[in-house]
């Protein structure tokens, strides 16, 4: 990997952790879906970066979030989960003629029900893992459900629209 990609990549977090923190921060629908878009970006990490440098951002990103968030590492635990899948759950879900190697997961390079069957599990884990350690000790079983079905909602519905905004699709696909 050129270094003018690894620096690509790292902007491109740190962009996505001040748009975070910056707008999204207070963007809160109806009192219970949360806009965590953070997540797109570990979802949308190229396929050829291995497992230890996508949990090292993830790690990074998190704890960039926690700090302006006050959550005590609870956006961080649960990024870590997610990059820790991610890998794997690419594995499940090859197509037939594999993954090229550059390839970033977009819903423009692989189309919307190949994005559907591999952001929405994720996003859905990363926040179920985030609603329950935020409510833990407490009887909010259907409050923290309807915050995390609301959220994995407008977090997808987010995350095609700045794919549709800001991402490109690779030619000769």
């Amino acid at each position: 990997m050129n270094s003018i990609r690894v620096i690509s990549i790292l902007l491109s977090g740190f962009l996505y952790l001040l748009f975070q923190i910056l707008v999204l921060k207070n963007l809160v629908l109806f009192g219970t879906a949360f806009c965590f878009l953070y997540v797109t970006y570990i979802i949308l990490l190229p396929l050829d970066i291995k497992t230890i440098p996508v949990l090292l951002i993830s790690f990074f990103l998190g704890i960039g979030v926690d700090l302006f968030y006050d959550t005590l590492g609870i956006h961080t635990a649960a990024l870590l989960v997610i990059a820790f899948i991610r890998h794997r759950w690419l594995l499940v879900l090859v197509p037939t003629g594999g993954y090229e190697d550059d390839l970033q997961p977009s819903m423009l390079n692989m189309g919307l029900g190949w994005f559907l069957s591999y952001s929405v599990p994720l996003i859905l884990i990363h926040h179920v893992l985030f609603f329950y350690i935020e409510s833990l000790g407490t009887d909010l079983f259907l409050t923290s459900l309807q915050k995390v079905i609301a959220s994995v909602i407008f977090v997808l519905v987010m995350s095609i629209i700045v794919q549709l905004l800001f991402y490109r699709r690779r030619r000769g696909i």
